[in-house]
Protein backbone atom coordinates (compact mmCIF):
# COMPACT_ATOMS: atom_id res chain seq x y z
CA UNK A 1 0.00 0.00 0.00
CA UNK A 2 1.75 3.09 -1.16
CA UNK A 3 -0.33 5.70 1.12
CA UNK A 4 1.33 4.76 4.49
CA UNK A 5 -0.29 7.96 6.92
CA UNK A 6 -3.18 7.71 9.41
CA UNK A 7 -4.59 10.75 11.06
CA UNK A 8 -6.19 10.06 14.96
CA UNK A 9 -8.75 11.78 15.82
CA UNK A 10 -10.18 12.22 19.40
CA UNK A 11 -13.37 13.87 19.14
CA UNK A 12 -14.62 15.54 22.74
CA UNK A 13 -17.43 17.52 22.90
CA UNK A 14 -15.37 20.68 22.62
CA UNK A 15 -12.35 19.56 21.23
CA UNK A 16 -10.60 17.68 19.23
CA UNK A 17 -7.27 15.74 19.73
CA UNK A 18 -5.11 14.70 16.56
CA UNK A 19 -2.01 13.17 15.96
CA UNK A 20 -0.28 12.39 12.24
CA UNK A 21 1.74 9.32 12.08
CA UNK A 22 3.40 7.77 9.18
CA UNK A 23 3.12 3.47 9.71
CA UNK A 24 6.59 2.96 7.84
CA UNK A 25 8.27 3.44 11.28
CA UNK A 26 5.17 4.22 13.27
CA UNK A 27 6.36 8.22 13.48
CA UNK A 28 4.84 11.33 14.12
CA UNK A 29 4.33 13.48 11.52
CA UNK A 30 2.09 15.93 13.50
CA UNK A 31 0.28 16.53 16.84
CA UNK A 32 -1.98 19.05 18.10
CA UNK A 33 -5.20 19.85 19.87
CA UNK A 34 -8.47 22.21 19.30
CA UNK A 35 -10.48 23.44 22.27
CA UNK A 36 -13.03 25.18 23.41
CA UNK A 37 -14.92 24.45 20.41
CA UNK A 38 -18.49 26.87 20.26
CA UNK A 39 -17.14 29.55 22.32
CA UNK A 40 -15.36 32.45 21.72
CA UNK A 41 -11.84 31.48 23.31
CA UNK A 42 -11.26 28.50 21.32
CA UNK A 43 -7.82 27.78 20.56
CA UNK A 44 -5.66 25.92 18.35
CA UNK A 45 -2.29 24.36 19.11
CA UNK A 46 -0.24 22.63 16.12
CA UNK A 47 3.74 21.00 16.61
CA UNK A 48 4.81 19.54 13.34
CA UNK A 49 7.09 16.96 14.93
CA UNK A 50 8.61 15.53 11.11
CA UNK A 51 10.21 18.74 10.15
CA UNK A 52 11.23 19.85 13.96
CA UNK A 53 9.00 22.64 13.61
CA UNK A 54 7.91 24.90 16.77
CA UNK A 55 4.63 24.64 18.14
CA UNK A 56 2.04 27.16 16.50
CA UNK A 57 -1.43 28.52 18.34
CA UNK A 58 -4.05 30.60 17.62
CA UNK A 59 -6.98 31.44 19.45
CA UNK A 60 -10.77 32.66 17.83
CA UNK A 61 -14.01 31.53 17.75
CA UNK A 62 -14.25 27.99 16.46
CA UNK A 63 -17.68 27.74 15.90
CA UNK A 64 -18.13 23.43 15.42
CA UNK A 65 -16.15 20.45 15.04
CA UNK A 66 -16.28 21.16 11.23
CA UNK A 67 -14.43 24.26 11.65
CA UNK A 68 -12.16 22.76 13.65
CA UNK A 69 -11.14 20.26 11.33
CA UNK A 70 -10.65 22.22 9.06
CA UNK A 71 -8.50 24.27 10.79
CA UNK A 72 -6.47 21.61 11.35
CA UNK A 73 -6.35 20.56 8.31
CA UNK A 74 -5.28 23.80 7.04
CA UNK A 75 -2.14 23.63 9.45
CA UNK A 76 -0.99 20.19 8.23
CA UNK A 77 -1.17 21.74 4.69
CA UNK A 78 1.22 24.75 5.71
CA UNK A 79 3.54 21.59 6.89
CA UNK A 80 3.00 19.98 3.41
CA UNK A 81 0.86 17.36 5.01
CA UNK A 82 -2.74 18.27 3.98
CA UNK A 83 -6.34 16.48 4.29
CA UNK A 84 -5.90 15.98 0.33
CA UNK A 85 -2.26 14.38 0.31
CA UNK A 86 -2.14 10.82 -1.54
CA UNK A 87 -0.06 9.67 0.82
CA UNK A 88 -2.95 9.68 3.73
CA UNK A 89 -4.57 5.93 4.11
CA UNK A 90 -6.98 6.45 6.49
CA UNK A 91 -8.08 8.35 9.58
CA UNK A 92 -8.65 6.56 12.34
CA UNK A 93 -11.01 7.77 15.67
CA UNK A 94 -11.29 6.97 18.72
CA UNK A 95 -14.46 5.64 20.24
CA UNK A 96 -15.43 5.54 23.32
CA UNK A 97 -18.62 2.90 23.49
CA UNK A 98 -19.12 -0.15 21.20
CA UNK A 99 -21.04 -1.93 23.42
CA UNK A 100 -21.40 -6.06 22.52
CA UNK A 101 -20.78 -5.74 18.75
CA UNK A 102 -17.79 -4.13 18.40
CA UNK A 103 -14.90 -6.52 18.62
CA UNK A 104 -12.48 -5.11 16.30
CA UNK A 105 -11.60 -2.01 14.96
CA UNK A 106 -14.52 -1.15 12.16
CA UNK A 107 -14.34 0.90 8.57
CA UNK A 108 -17.34 2.93 8.91
CA UNK A 109 -20.11 2.59 7.09
CA UNK A 110 -23.98 3.82 7.66
CA UNK A 111 -25.02 0.44 9.82
CA UNK A 112 -21.97 1.39 11.90
CA UNK A 113 -22.76 4.79 12.44
CA UNK A 114 -26.10 3.59 13.17
CA UNK A 115 -25.00 1.73 16.01
CA UNK A 116 -22.81 3.90 17.27
CA UNK A 117 -25.91 6.13 17.58
CA UNK A 118 -28.16 3.43 19.28
CA UNK A 119 -25.58 3.34 22.11
CA UNK A 120 -25.90 7.09 22.94
CA UNK A 121 -27.72 6.50 25.98
CA UNK A 122 -25.37 4.42 27.64
CA UNK A 123 -22.51 7.11 26.87
CA UNK A 124 -23.96 10.32 26.62
CA UNK A 125 -21.22 12.39 27.34
CA UNK A 126 -18.48 10.61 24.56
CA UNK A 127 -20.63 9.19 21.65
CA UNK A 128 -21.70 12.18 20.14
CA UNK A 129 -19.25 13.65 19.98
CA UNK A 130 -17.58 11.02 18.66
CA UNK A 131 -20.11 10.74 15.83
CA UNK A 132 -19.93 14.50 15.29
CA UNK A 133 -16.57 13.81 14.35
CA UNK A 134 -16.69 11.01 12.42
CA UNK A 135 -19.07 12.71 9.82
CA UNK A 136 -17.32 15.71 9.89
CA UNK A 137 -14.18 13.79 8.71
CA UNK A 138 -16.67 11.66 6.30
CA UNK A 139 -17.58 15.24 4.56
CA UNK A 140 -13.77 16.63 4.19
CA UNK A 141 -12.48 13.14 2.79
CA UNK A 142 -15.70 11.11 1.48
CA UNK A 143 -13.37 9.10 -1.05
CA UNK A 144 -11.21 8.02 2.63
CA UNK A 145 -11.85 4.92 4.93
CA UNK A 146 -12.38 5.80 8.15
CA UNK A 147 -12.23 3.48 11.10
CA UNK A 148 -13.61 3.04 14.41
CA UNK A 149 -11.19 1.93 17.11
CA UNK A 150 -13.67 1.08 20.14
CA UNK A 151 -12.45 2.13 23.84
CA UNK A 152 -14.37 -0.91 24.87
CA UNK A 153 -13.45 -3.51 21.96
CA UNK A 154 -10.64 -5.17 24.28
CA UNK A 155 -12.70 -5.94 26.93
CA UNK A 156 -15.50 -7.90 25.16
CA UNK A 157 -13.55 -11.11 25.88
CA UNK A 158 -14.34 -10.94 29.42
CA UNK A 159 -16.41 -14.06 30.13
CA UNK A 160 -20.34 -13.79 30.87
CA UNK A 161 -19.49 -14.45 34.78
CA UNK A 162 -17.25 -11.52 34.72
CA UNK A 163 -19.30 -8.70 32.63
CA UNK A 164 -22.75 -9.81 33.91
CA UNK A 165 -24.12 -7.80 36.69
CA UNK A 166 -26.39 -9.96 39.24
CA UNK A 167 -29.67 -8.66 38.51
CA UNK A 168 -32.45 -9.92 36.62
CA UNK A 169 -31.00 -11.12 33.15
CA UNK A 170 -34.19 -9.89 31.30
CA UNK A 171 -34.13 -6.25 32.65
CA UNK A 172 -30.47 -6.33 31.86
CA UNK A 173 -30.92 -7.99 28.30
CA UNK A 174 -33.33 -4.82 27.86
CA UNK A 175 -31.70 -2.17 28.50
CA UNK A 176 -28.27 -3.41 27.94
CA UNK A 177 -26.83 -3.32 31.20
CA UNK A 178 -23.65 -5.19 31.86
CA UNK A 179 -19.77 -4.57 32.60
CA UNK A 180 -18.30 -3.09 29.52
CA UNK A 181 -14.85 -1.36 30.36
CA UNK A 182 -13.13 1.26 29.01
CA UNK A 183 -9.72 2.76 28.46
CA UNK A 184 -9.13 -0.48 25.95
CA UNK A 185 -6.98 1.25 23.42
CA UNK A 186 -4.37 1.39 26.80
CA UNK A 187 -5.00 -1.62 27.67
CA UNK A 188 -4.29 -3.35 25.02
CA UNK A 189 -1.24 -1.51 23.96
CA UNK A 190 0.34 -1.37 27.56
CA UNK A 191 -0.30 -5.56 27.98
CA UNK A 192 0.99 -6.37 24.95
CA UNK A 193 4.23 -3.87 25.73
CA UNK A 194 4.66 -5.60 29.06
CA UNK A 195 5.17 -8.85 27.36
CA UNK A 196 7.85 -7.27 24.73
CA UNK A 197 9.66 -5.84 27.98
CA UNK A 198 9.72 -9.34 29.37
CA UNK A 199 10.86 -11.03 26.13
CA UNK A 200 7.82 -13.06 25.64
CA UNK A 201 5.03 -13.63 23.18
CA UNK A 202 1.73 -11.91 24.64
CA UNK A 203 -0.06 -15.54 24.75
CA UNK A 204 2.37 -16.26 27.07
CA UNK A 205 1.95 -13.65 29.38
CA UNK A 206 -0.12 -12.58 32.63
CA UNK A 207 -0.78 -8.70 33.39
CA UNK A 208 -2.40 -6.47 35.72
CA UNK A 209 -2.52 -3.40 33.62
CA UNK A 210 -3.29 0.07 36.05
CA UNK A 211 -4.27 2.71 33.93
CA UNK A 212 -4.20 5.35 36.44
CA UNK A 213 -4.92 8.76 34.91
CA UNK A 214 -7.48 11.49 35.94
CA UNK A 215 -10.01 8.70 35.13
CA UNK A 216 -8.33 4.92 36.24
CA UNK A 217 -9.13 1.66 35.09
CA UNK A 218 -7.59 -1.74 36.29
CA UNK A 219 -7.61 -4.80 33.97
CA UNK A 220 -6.79 -8.69 34.39
CA UNK A 221 -5.34 -9.93 31.25
CA UNK A 222 -4.40 -13.40 30.61
CA UNK A 223 -2.68 -14.31 27.19
CA UNK A 224 -3.67 -11.62 25.69
CA UNK A 225 -7.25 -11.09 26.14
CA UNK A 226 -9.13 -9.40 28.86
CA UNK A 227 -10.36 -11.54 31.47
CA UNK A 228 -11.75 -8.74 33.81
CA UNK A 229 -11.55 -4.65 34.20
CA UNK A 230 -12.93 -2.30 36.66
CA UNK A 231 -14.85 -0.07 34.83
CA UNK A 232 -18.29 -0.66 34.14
CA UNK A 233 -21.89 -0.17 32.30
CA UNK A 234 -20.28 3.57 32.60
CA UNK A 235 -16.53 4.56 33.19
CA UNK A 236 -17.77 5.21 37.15
CA UNK A 237 -17.02 2.01 38.60
CA UNK A 238 -13.90 0.95 39.87
CA UNK A 239 -11.11 2.98 41.13
CA UNK A 240 -11.01 5.74 42.70
CA UNK A 241 -10.52 8.62 40.16
CA UNK A 242 -9.70 12.20 39.87
CA UNK A 243 -13.32 13.32 40.64
CA UNK A 244 -15.27 9.84 40.08
CA UNK A 245 -16.03 7.90 42.84
CA UNK A 246 -15.32 4.60 41.32
CA UNK A 247 -16.93 1.82 43.55
CA UNK A 248 -19.88 2.33 45.55
CA UNK A 249 -23.15 0.69 47.30
CA UNK A 250 -25.73 1.71 44.94
CA UNK A 251 -27.81 2.13 47.97
CA UNK A 252 -26.51 5.38 48.57
CA UNK A 253 -28.16 7.05 45.31
CA UNK A 254 -31.32 5.72 46.92
CA UNK A 255 -30.57 7.71 50.19
CA UNK A 256 -29.15 10.76 48.56
CA UNK A 257 -32.94 10.67 46.74
CA UNK A 258 -34.99 10.06 49.70
CA UNK A 259 -32.44 11.87 52.49
CA UNK A 260 -30.73 14.19 50.68
CA UNK A 261 -33.65 15.38 48.39
CA UNK A 262 -31.22 15.06 45.83
CA UNK A 263 -32.57 14.79 41.52
CA UNK A 264 -30.57 12.16 39.76
CA UNK A 265 -28.82 14.96 37.55
CA UNK A 266 -27.61 16.24 40.90
CA UNK A 267 -26.61 12.65 42.23
CA UNK A 268 -24.83 12.14 38.28
CA UNK A 269 -23.01 15.26 39.02
CA UNK A 270 -21.83 14.42 42.31
CA UNK A 271 -20.61 10.78 41.62
CA UNK A 272 -18.77 12.27 38.11
CA UNK A 273 -17.64 15.57 39.04
CA UNK A 274 -17.37 16.23 42.86
CA UNK A 275 -16.09 12.68 44.30
CA UNK A 276 -12.90 10.78 44.22
CA UNK A 277 -10.15 12.97 45.16
CA UNK A 278 -11.93 16.20 44.45
CA UNK A 279 -14.44 15.13 46.62
CA UNK A 280 -12.20 13.64 49.17
CA UNK A 281 -9.70 16.89 49.47
CA UNK A 282 -10.09 19.59 46.80
CA UNK A 283 -7.66 18.16 44.31
CA UNK A 284 -7.65 16.28 41.83
CA UNK A 285 -3.65 16.56 40.81
CA UNK A 286 -1.46 13.97 42.10
CA UNK A 287 1.51 16.08 42.43
CA UNK A 288 -0.44 18.63 44.42
CA UNK A 289 -2.07 15.89 46.73
CA UNK A 290 1.42 14.54 47.48
CA UNK A 291 2.60 17.76 48.36
CA UNK A 292 0.46 18.31 50.60
CA UNK A 293 0.84 15.05 52.00
CA UNK A 294 4.65 16.15 52.32
CA UNK A 295 3.15 19.02 54.29
CA UNK A 296 0.97 17.02 56.98
CA UNK A 297 -2.62 17.89 55.41
CA UNK A 298 -4.46 15.41 56.82
CA UNK A 299 -7.47 15.50 54.46
CA UNK A 300 -4.64 14.48 51.29
CA UNK A 301 -3.37 11.81 53.64
CA UNK A 302 -6.98 10.32 53.69
CA UNK A 303 -8.04 10.95 50.24
CA UNK A 304 -4.08 9.37 49.38
CA UNK A 305 -4.51 6.42 51.51
CA UNK A 306 -8.71 5.57 50.14
CA UNK A 307 -6.74 5.60 46.61
CA UNK A 308 -3.91 3.22 47.57
CA UNK A 309 -6.45 1.25 49.42
CA UNK A 310 -8.88 0.32 46.46
CA UNK A 311 -5.76 0.32 44.33
CA UNK A 312 -4.57 -2.53 46.27
CA UNK A 313 -7.73 -4.48 46.67
CA UNK A 314 -7.97 -4.81 42.60
CA UNK A 315 -4.18 -6.02 42.59
CA UNK A 316 -4.95 -8.87 45.00
CA UNK A 317 -8.71 -9.55 43.33
CA UNK A 318 -7.15 -9.61 40.02
CA UNK A 319 -4.12 -11.63 41.00
CA UNK A 320 -6.49 -14.06 42.12
CA UNK A 321 -8.85 -13.95 38.66
CA UNK A 322 -5.37 -14.76 36.62
CA UNK A 323 -4.13 -17.26 39.30
CA UNK A 324 -0.90 -16.53 37.68
CA UNK A 325 0.93 -13.28 37.68
CA UNK A 326 3.56 -12.39 35.29
CA UNK A 327 3.47 -8.59 35.82
CA UNK A 328 1.79 -5.64 37.32
CA UNK A 329 2.25 -2.56 34.86
CA UNK A 330 1.82 0.95 35.55
CA UNK A 331 0.57 3.44 33.24
CA UNK A 332 -0.71 6.62 32.05
CA UNK A 333 -0.12 10.28 33.89
CA UNK A 334 -0.23 9.03 37.50
CA UNK A 335 0.80 5.45 36.69
CA UNK A 336 3.79 6.86 34.84
CA UNK A 337 5.11 9.24 36.73
CA UNK A 338 3.75 9.37 40.29
CA UNK A 339 6.42 7.30 41.65
CA UNK A 340 4.95 7.65 45.93
CA UNK A 341 1.83 5.86 44.30
CA UNK A 342 3.65 2.56 42.89
CA UNK A 343 5.57 2.34 45.77
CA UNK A 344 2.55 2.71 47.92
CA UNK A 345 0.42 0.72 46.01
CA UNK A 346 2.99 -2.35 46.23
CA UNK A 347 4.02 -2.17 49.32
CA UNK A 348 3.43 -5.21 51.74
CA UNK A 349 2.83 -7.67 48.82
CA UNK A 350 5.95 -9.69 48.76
CA UNK A 351 4.21 -12.58 49.55
CA UNK A 352 2.64 -12.31 46.78
CA UNK A 353 6.19 -11.87 44.68
CA UNK A 354 5.63 -8.35 44.44
CA UNK A 355 7.96 -5.70 45.24
CA UNK A 356 9.69 -2.27 44.14
CA UNK A 357 13.26 -1.52 43.89
CA UNK A 358 13.33 2.11 45.24
CA UNK A 359 16.19 3.41 43.23
CA UNK A 360 14.75 2.22 40.11
CA UNK A 361 10.91 3.31 40.56
CA UNK A 362 12.43 6.77 41.63
CA UNK A 363 14.00 7.21 37.52
CA UNK A 364 11.75 9.39 35.46
CA UNK A 365 11.99 8.51 32.00
CA UNK A 366 9.30 7.80 28.68
CA UNK A 367 10.93 4.69 28.31
CA UNK A 368 9.05 1.27 29.25
CA UNK A 369 11.11 -0.27 32.49
CA UNK A 370 11.29 -2.80 35.02
CA UNK A 371 11.01 -1.26 38.59
CA UNK A 372 11.07 -4.72 40.84
CA UNK A 373 14.25 -6.51 42.01
CA UNK A 374 15.68 -8.53 39.60
CA UNK A 375 15.46 -11.57 41.64
CA UNK A 376 11.44 -11.04 42.38
CA UNK A 377 9.14 -13.34 41.09
CA UNK A 378 6.56 -10.92 39.29
CA UNK A 379 7.74 -8.04 37.41
CA UNK A 380 6.56 -4.54 38.32
CA UNK A 381 6.74 -2.15 35.31
CA UNK A 382 6.28 0.89 33.79
CA UNK A 383 4.79 0.95 30.32
CA UNK A 384 3.83 4.77 28.79
CA UNK A 385 0.64 4.24 26.94
CA UNK A 386 -0.12 5.33 23.53
CA UNK A 387 -3.41 5.27 22.70
CA UNK A 388 -2.84 7.39 19.14
CA UNK A 389 -0.27 4.69 17.80
CA UNK A 390 -2.22 1.85 19.21
CA UNK A 391 -5.40 3.34 17.06
CA UNK A 392 -2.92 4.54 14.09
CA UNK A 393 -2.09 0.21 14.38
CA UNK A 394 -5.45 -1.07 14.20
CA UNK A 395 -6.65 1.37 11.67
CA UNK A 396 -3.76 0.92 9.15
CA UNK A 397 -3.70 -2.99 9.57
CA UNK A 398 -7.78 -2.88 8.64
CA UNK A 399 -7.14 -1.07 5.89
CA UNK A 400 -4.11 -2.44 4.83
CA UNK A 401 -5.88 -5.95 4.88
CA UNK A 402 -9.22 -5.36 3.08
CA UNK A 403 -9.75 -1.68 1.92
CA UNK A 404 -13.27 -2.80 1.41
CA UNK A 405 -14.31 -4.02 5.16
CA UNK A 406 -17.03 -2.62 6.45
CA UNK A 407 -19.83 -3.58 9.06
CA UNK A 408 -18.62 -7.96 8.27
CA UNK A 409 -16.16 -6.64 10.94
CA UNK A 410 -18.88 -6.61 13.34
CA UNK A 411 -18.68 -9.30 15.96
CA UNK A 412 -21.47 -10.20 18.32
Amino acid sequence: MSSTRVLVLNSGSSSVKYQLLDMRDRGRLAVGLVERIGEETSRLRHTPLHSGGETRESAGPVPDHEAALKAVSAELAKDGLGLDSPELAAIGHRVVHGGKRFTEPTVIDDTVLAEIERLIPVAPLHNPANLTGIRTAQALRPDLPQVAVFDTAFHTTMPESAARYAIDVRTADEHRIRRYGFHGTSHAYVSRATAELLGRAPEEVNVIVLHLGNGASASAVRGGKCVETSMGLTPLEGLVMGTRSGDLDPAVIFHLVRVGGMSMDEIDTLLNKRSGLTGLCGDNDMREIRRRVDEGDERARLAFDIYIHRLKKYIGAYYAVLGRVDAVVFTAGVGENAAPVREAAIADLETLGLAVDAELNAVRSDEARLISPADSRVAVAVVPTDEELEIATQTYALVGRDRGAGSERVGE
